[in-house]
């Protein structure tokens, strides 16, 4: 009898032993599946909007920036102009301010609104919503992105490949030779991240070189930064990637909709990616899970 009880235990003990890899890869698996970032819809506009492009939350004043494009992209036609949304969703002013010509990428700055109109960057008065300035870039082409490390109005050129600045009512050139640039980002310690034809980079200043951070998601257009390594990038055509530590995930693909993904932003209070859909006429947001 003793002899049948050793044996029972061996086999039980066997058993637990065989299963524990299985058990503990299967343990493994349900926590890699639940911490996979993903996007879930939250609200969506009406197709109010016209070309939407850009989107920019501002947290001083809870409002969310739209640029419309209203025509074609790089022509001046003067139907241009910024809607105002609030964070449920819903549409505060359409036409908030208008007669610009292909409104993009904005910035927010000491209570003034920059925004990027083809070949001129155009300088808000958001209180009075007025334009105070327009900025004219020599040589500009396709002016694109824009952002700001809080003392200075940084934006892209996607045609000529160069990063302008303005200073002290000044544009001046700081950066050239990037492919396809578009998307620019500051994290909080003040250095500028970029999305071009070769992925994702980090911008170093002062030796006017570029490090790579993600090299698989080339041409993206809107970029936020969660943290030093951790970010969102989108791609025009309906693509919006997760990068973590330099390996992107793809939480999003509306190509087969006909919904772009164009100028990205987000509310880091509601885990809230905004995204203007282009030829869709939207703006969509959708709840960051990671």
């Amino acid at each position: 009898m003793k002899k049948i009880w050793i044996l029972a235990a061996a086999s039980a003990v066997l058993f637990s032993c065989s299963n524990q890899p299985e058990n503990q890869e299967t343990a493994e698996t349900e926590v890699a599946a639940i911490k996979e970032p993903s996007l879930t819809k939250v609200w969506e506009t009406d197709t109010i909007m016209t070309t939407a492009e850009s989107t920019l939350y501002d947290r001083a004043a809870n409002i969310i920036y739209v640029s419309n494009i209203s025509g074609n992209s790089a022509e001046k036609n003067g139907k241009g102009f910024i809607a105002t949304m609030k964070p449920d969703g819903s549409v505060a002013e359409l036409n908030w301010l208008t007669g610009l010509n292909a409104p993009k990428g904005m910035a927010m700055l000491n209570g003034r609104l920059y925004v990027t109109d083809i070949d001129v960057l155009v300088e808000i008065d958001v209180a009075s919503r007025k334009v105070l300035n327009r900025y004219p870039v020599q040589d500009a082409v396709f002016l694109n992105d824009a952002a700001t490390d809080g003392r200075i109005i940084y934006f892209s050129d996607s045609r000529t490949g160069k990063i302008h600045s303005l200073e002290n009512g000044t544009v001046v050139t700081v950066a050239e030779g990037l492919e396809n640039i578009n998307g620019l980002a500051f994290n909080e310690a003040g250095q500028l991240f970029l999305l071009d034809g070769k992925g994702l980079h980090r911008y170093i200043m002062a030796d006017k070189n570029t490090e790579p951070v993600n090299e698989a998601v080339t041409g993206g257009d809107g970029l936020v930064i969660l943290n030093d390594s951790t970010f969102i990038a989108s791609r025009w055509d309906g693509e919006i990637y997760f990068i973590s530590n330099g390996q992107e995930h793809l939480m999003l693909d509306t190509k087969a909709a006909g919904a772009n993904t164009a100028d990205i932003d987000f509310i880091a209070e509601e885990n809230l990616v905004l995204v203007p859909t282009f030829k869709d006429n939207r703006v969509v947001a959708y709840k960051l899970n990671y």
